[in-house]
């Protein structure tokens, strides 16, 4: 269904190509997973299958990729409109009408597609992903997730034979990117439909691929195979596969299920080591955090949005030096709750103090002193010409040291050059961007939404180490996210949201073990076992029983 012959593509002023030596065939009505580091090239191989590279974005296409007989270097997107369907990273960007439903039967139209065809698919969509009762809202309203499903929806309705997704379950709180994932499924398996889909969060989708594409470091060929014999190859992989290689199984497992048919003797080798959750140093409370006043407090908060409120009457107080997960269903008001913290968003009621400031009154100049916010759109920070001219930027505003801001974006990006433009960057380069910038200030309240859509495992951990450092040094870090597995590893308390109430607030331990919505792939395998992370099980396995007592 798609051919790469000898393709590569080089942009302008790049001193290497982006990518070089694909040569391979994805075959019809197959789900083929594309992995890799961050800035591999997974956003410019997708590009090519859909036409936007070269004729939107530019550089020199070389070699030849066809869909379905079509030469994309030929055949401009608008001409492949109907055999290739594309999601990319930023769903803002997809949107050309403003309510749910027009956007859905928008693509339609442009096919020319009968309007008796139009309404029966619309309808189909809406129920496959969940967004009847969205059907007549504002796009402009809905949360990120909410909008990554309708930009999903709005390819989907024209039947394509080609789906092209790019990070399609970034945005998605882990029930709706299941839902996603069994839409896929049905595509592949009932339509015969070709799916070729990057995606960072490998533990989400790799047991559903067919095959998995590996893009290796830049000027090295494409690796392409079956995902268990591609995960012992790849430089990135799930934790059931990082657990599988430290337990020595062969093949490694792809699934939780897959894992824990294997796990009973790895359970027996743990069974007399300490885990977290039963004291381990590690995850003890630091005992004066309650002890210090508090950075940040929010007191019987409610916010409505017109008719509807939501956030209702929410109580709540950031210590010092703790790192807490916001998590919860798209939609929930994470990022609501957030923007009331920065004085984005304006409370109905209840009080909120930043610092001892009211963020709705306070000078900008000062608020910032207090507290950072990087948003889900990293664009929205960056207005310069260049990585250098942002970093300078951030350092004149955060009264740094020249070269404070460079140094977090060395640590973060390895081998991003000064000059590169901020559009020029993947997405996760561009979030990786705004962190730094934002790090900057180093604040004493640090807030996040969704910070790992688009980065890869390497660069979460890069991000985990320095948000870590800010906890050690009293800095208080607040996340909303729907990564499980950055929680495990990164926070010392989960507040879960629901329908603008927090119905969970506790250790994280205690609080993603009792949820099976939001347990991390090592507590779901070595269950009734208290473990979160494979760091935490290798470890514990390094450790003398007698030295876990």
């Amino acid at each position: 269904m798609i051919r790469f012959e000898k393709v590569s593509v080089t942009y302008a002023d790049a001193g290497r190509p982006t990518l070089q030596h694909i040569d391979l065939t994805v075959p019809e009505g197959e789900l083929v997973l594309l992995v890799g580091e961050s800035g591999v090239g997974k956003s410019t191989l997708l590009g090519t299958v859909c036409g936007l590279v070269p004729h939107f974005t530019g550089g020199t296409l070389r070699g030849r990729v066809t869909v379905d007989g079509r030469d994309t270097r030929t055949h401009k997107p608008r001409e492949l409109a109907d055999l290739v369907g594309t999601v990319g990273q930023d769903p803002l960007a997809h949107f050309v009408t403003d309510t749910v439903e027009d956007e859905l039967a928008y693509g339609m139209e442009s096919l020319g597609i009968a309007p008796d065809v139009m309404r029966r698919r619309v309808e189909e969509t809406l129920d496959l992903l969940g967004l009847a009762e969205l059907r007549d809202r504002p796009i402009a309203t809905l949360s990120g997730g909410q909008q990554q499903r309708v930009a999903i929806g709005s390819v989907l309705t024209t039947h394509p034979k080609v789906l092209v997704l790019d990070e399609p379950t970034s945005a998605l709180d882990p029930a709706a990117a299941e839902e996603v994932l069994a839409v896929l499924q049905r595509l592949v398996h009932d339509l015969g439909t070709t799916v070729l889909m990057a995606e960072h969060r490998l533990e989400r989708v790799v047991q559903y691929a067919d095959q998995v594409l590996v893009l290796p470091a830049p000027g090295e060929a494409p690796l392409m195979g079956a995902p268990a014999e591609m995960m012992t190859r790849s430089p990135v992989y799930p934790p059931v596969v990082g657990l599988g290689r430290l337990a020595g199984w062969s093949p490694l497992p792809l699934s939780v299920r897959d894992a824990r048919r294997r796990a009973a003797s790895l359970r027996e080798r743990l069974a007399d080591r300490s885990a977290p959750l039963s004291g381990s140093a590690e995850r003890k409370p630091d005992a004066s955090r309650g002890q210090r006043d508090p950075v940040a407090t929010l007191s019987k908060l409610t916010v409505r949005r017109g008719r509807a409120e939501t956030l209702r009457g929410i109580d709540l107080a950031f210590s010092p030096g703790e790192t807490v997960a916001l998590m919860g269903r798209n939609g929930a008001g994470k990022s609501t709750l957030l923007g009331t913290l920065v004085g984005m968003v304006a409370p109905a009621s209840g009080t909120v103090v930043v610092g001892g400031l009211t963020p709705r009154r306070a000078a900008p100049a000062e608020l910032i002193r207090q507290v950072g916010l990087v948003p889900q759109e990293p664009r929205d920070l960056l207005y310069a010409d260049t990585v250098a001219a942002e970093c300078a930027a951030a350092d004149a505003d955060a009264d740094a040291a020249p070269g404070s801001c460079r140094a977090l974006v060395s640590e973060l990006l390895p081998g991003v050059a000064d000059e590169t433009h901020p559009r020029d960057l993947s997405e996760g380069q561009r979030l990786a961007l705004a962190l730094a910038i934002v790090l900057t200030g180093r604040p004493p309240l640090l807030l996040l939404d969704e910070p790992t859509r688009g980065l890869d495992y390497a660069a979460k951990a890069r991000l985990a180490t320095i948000l870590k450092g800010l906890a050690a040094d009293g800095h208080a870090v607040v996340l909303a996210t729907h990564d499980v597995e950055l929680a495990a590893d990164l926070a010392d308390r989960v507040l879960i949201m629901a329908d603008g109430e927090i119905v969970a607030d506790g250790p994280t331990a205690e609080v993603v073990v009792s949820s099976p919505a939001f347990a991390p792939q090592v507590t779901k395998v070595l269950a009734p076992q208290h473990w979160l992370t494979v760091s935490e099980v290798e470890r514990a396995l390094a450790q003398r029983p007698q030295d876990s007592l």
